[in-house]
């Protein structure tokens, strides 16, 4: 069985109100991946975020970000996008991690790709009604195309994202086009809480994901719970060959003690040890993966 790539997602877009671990300043988030680096995650997802934890989306703040973090380990980097709006071209939605690609300083190692559209609107439960009725998160397949084309051409590895079998089998159509090369890392986003747009964070709601798999295809699978402990699911996700993304910036864990990043990271770690499974190294996953 391969090693278990671990990656900490660790502030997204979340407050300081459930744990005030959240990392939010270009200082912070780089001493957190260090943190987190040397607890065992290969790969770090951020959001840059401003002083008082707004989205921050220029190139400037990314690229700080970005150096500050290989200034102090060897961390594989993950950012988010950036700040264009759904509706625009794709051509601007992906030009900051483009333009973060030009300077060897500043290159990020993946670059998502979000292999459909959702509505991410939250929904209460006790008032039985959305908070938003609009929040289409747009990813349209020219949109795809030019993004899979664009961060080959950069030297980056494409980091595949699902929420729904209609996700997969996209990232799979993609692949049967030649758009996405093998090996294949493919992040199926599980949805708990308010959030409806991903599977259920249950077995059930990963094993749907996992039967559309095809055994003729390298497909590294990793998971993530936005809204929800993916704790639980980690026995089944280390024994059955898969990869944990887990942080803050999914689920505050407020009811484990307030734990930081480092703190989760390190426990899926010891789990991972104590099931018989090494934990992967940036350089093993850059192997893995083949990246160059």
């Amino acid at each position: 069985m391969q090693k278990l790539i671990i990656e900490a997602r660790i502030n997204e877009y979340a407050n300081r109100k459930a744990n005030p671990h959240v990392p939010w300043s270009a200082s912070e988030i780089a001493e957190d991946a260090r943190r987190c680096r040397e607890a065992g995650a290969a790969i770090v997802h951020f959001h840059a975020r401003d002083e008082r934890g707004q989205p921050e989306h220029s190139r400037a703040a990314y690229a700080d970000i970005i150096r500050r973090i290989r200034a102090d380990s060897d961390v594989l980097i993950h950012p988010t996008l950036g700040a264009a709006s759904h509706d625009a071209p794709a051509e601007q939605r992906i030009e900051t991690v483009l333009s973060l690609a030009r300077d060897d300083t500043t290159r990020a190692d993946f670059a998502p790709m979000d292999m459909g559209s959702a509505n991410l609107d939250f929904y209460d439960p006790k008032s039985r009604r959305f908070l938003s009725t609009d929040t289409i998160y747009k990813n349209s397949t020219a949109t795809l195309q030019h993004f899979a084309g664009a961060i080959s051409a950069a030297g980056m590895k494409h980091y595949v994202v699902s929420w729904s079998l209609g996700f997969t089998r996209q990232a799979l159509a993609f692949m049967d086009m030649g758009l996405l090369p093998e090996p294949l890392f493919l992040l199926f986003v599980l949805t708990d809480g308010n959030l409806l747009a991903g599977h259920p964070g249950t077995a059930a709601g990963l094993d749907a994901h996992l039967q559309m798999l095809p055994d003729d295809r390298h497909i590294e699978w990793a998971v993530c719970n936005h809204g929800g402990d993916i704790r639980g699911l980690a026995d089944k996700i280390i024994d059955e060959g898969g990869h944990i993304a887990l942080g803050l910036g999914d689920y505050p864990c407020s009811e484990s003690g307030l734990p930081d990043n480092a703190a989760l990271v390190a426990e899926v770690a010891a789990r991972a040890a104590v099931l018989g499974r090494d934990v992967a190294s940036p350089d093993d996953v850059r192997q893995l993966l083949a990246m160059a």
